[in-house]
C-alpha cells in the first residue's frame, strides 16, 4: 500500500498521506511525500490539496529516526526535510492544506509550508519536539513568526503544547475552520477554485510574498516592478479581458499556463 497517494480531478491535484492510524513520518513516509511532491511537478496541476487519510493529519515523527544521530547525520536530515519545505513553497500554483485531527510536528511544519491552512473545528496543532529534546527544524518557528509573529511562535514551541483550530485561526496561523463534517469537502471546493483561477497571477502573487518575506516592502515592490508585467502577455490574462469585454465581469475562463 503507497504510504502517500495522488490524485488528479481537472486542473487540481490531491497528495493524501495514507498510513493510519498515526501518519507517522518516517524515512519511507518521507521519501514517498518528496517522490509525489516531484511527480506533481513533472505534470503541473493549477492547484494542490495535501489532506491525509485516517482519523488524524499524523502523530508527527517516528522517534525512532532520531535514535543515535550524529551532528552529521542530524545534518542531512535536516537538509532533506528543509528541502521538501523548499519544494511546496516553490510550486508555481496555489497550495492547501486541510487538517483534522491531530496535526503535530512534521505535518504541522509541512502545512505551513502551504499557501491556505484550512482546519476542522475539532482539530488539534502542536510542534512537539521539546519532549525529545528538540526544537522543529523544518523551519516551523520561522514560518509560525511570519504568520503570527514571533511571540506565539516562542509560545508554541517552548511550551509543546497543543492548540486548538479557533485558537491558531485568531492568531492567523489557520486561514479558516470548518464543520468537521465539511473540512474535505470544503478543502476540495477551495483548491478547485484556486486550480480554475489565474493560475500565473497566483503566482506572481507568491513571488511578490516571498519578496517580502526575503527583504521586506522594498523586495516586494522590486519583484512587482520587474516581474509583474510579465501577467501581460500571459494567455490567462488576455483570454480573461476578452472574455469581460464581451461577456462582463465573472464570466472569465483561465486556461492558458
Amino acid at each position: 500500500m503507497s504510504l502517500v497517494t495522488i490524485e488528479r480531478d481537472g486542473p487540481m491535484a490531491v497528495i493524501s498521506l495514507n498510513s493510519p492510524p498515526l501518519n507517522l513520518f518516517d524515512r519511507a513516509m518521507t521519501s514517498e511525500l518528496i517522490a509525489a511532491l516531484e511527480q506533481v511537478l513533472d505534470d503541473p496541476p493549477r492547484g494542490l490539496l495535501i489532506r491525509a487519510e485516517g482519523k488524524v493529519v499524523s502523530g508527527g515523527v517516528n522517534v525512532q529516526e532520531f535514535r543515535g544521530l550524529s551532528t552529521a547525520e542530524g545534518t542531512r536530515l535536516w537538509e532533506q526535510l528543509m528541502g521538501l519545505i523548499d519544494r511546496v513553497e516553490g510550486f508555481p500554483f496555489p497550495v492547501v492544506f486541510a487538517a483534522h485531527g491531530l496535526t503535530l510536528t512534521a505535518a504541522f511544519e509541512l502545512s505551513l509550508a502551504c499557501d491556505l491552512i484550512v482546519a476542522s473545528e475539532s482539530a488539534q496543532f502542536g510542534l512537539v519536539e521539546i519532549v525529545v529534546g528538540l526544537t522543529p527544524s523544518m523551519g516551523g518557528p520561522q514560518r509560525l513568526a511570519e504568520r503570527a509573529g514571533s511571540g506565539r511562535a516562542r509560545q508554541l514551541v517552548m511550551t509543546g503544547g497543543l492548540f486548538d483550530a479557533e485558537t491558531l485561526e485568531r492568531w492567523n496561523v489557520v486561514n479558516e475552520v470548518k464543520p468537521d463534517e465539511e473540512l474535505d469537502a470544503y478543502a476540495r471546493k477551495l483548491t478547485s477554485r484556486l486550480a480554475n483561477g489565474p493560475t500565473l497571477a497566483h503566482a506572481m502573487t507568491k513571488r511578490i510574498l516571498r519578496g517580502w518575506r526575503d527583504d521586506g516592502m522594498a523586495g516586494a515592490d522590486r519583484v512587482t516592478r520587474r516581474d509583474a508585467a510579465e501577467l501581460f502577455e500571459t494567455e490567462d490574462l488576455r483570454n480573461s479581458v476578452d472574455s469581460f469585454l464581451e461577456n462582463g465581469p465573472g464570466k472569465a475562463t483561465f486556461e492558458g499556463r
